[in-house]
């Protein structure tokens, strides 16, 4: 059985082979997922600037008491749907999924339908 070290070592060993690969730009951020134990974050990061164009999560105020009755996965993917609605207010349509090293299923690919479902391309 796999140590909690060696699961942790091992995602950020992914994250960085992907992280090789992409990067987002200001017409086409990166779209990048955090899950914790608790929780589901999501930003678009323009990586030439370094700036975070737009972000959400599970904890956002506007929308936490909705958020609470749900599970996890449904929280995942309203996520997905208020982070698009945020892109798609500053003329963000298209963006790179990343997912972090976190494996695409569960909440990592409910965010990404929700994205998908309001609007964003990937």
């Amino acid at each position: 059985m796999l140590s909690k070290s060696d699961k942790a070592s091992n995602r950020l060993r992914r994250k960085r082979r992907i992280r090789k690969k992409i990067t987002g730009t200001a017409e086409r951020p990166r779209l990048t997922v955090f899950r914790s134990n608790s929780g589901i974050y999501a930003q678009l990061v323009d990586d030439i600037d370094g700036r975070t164009l737009a972000a959400a999560g599970s904890n956002d105020k506007e929308k936490r008491s909705e958020l609470a009755e749900l599970d996890k996965t449904a929280q995942a993917k309203e996520v997905g749907k208020l982070l698009a609605a945020r892109a798609l207010e500053k003329g963000i349509d298209q963006v790179v999924f990343d997912r972090n090293g976190f494996i695409y299923h569960g909440r990592v690919a409910a965010v990404a339908e929700g994205a998908r479902e309001a609007g964003l391309q990937f």
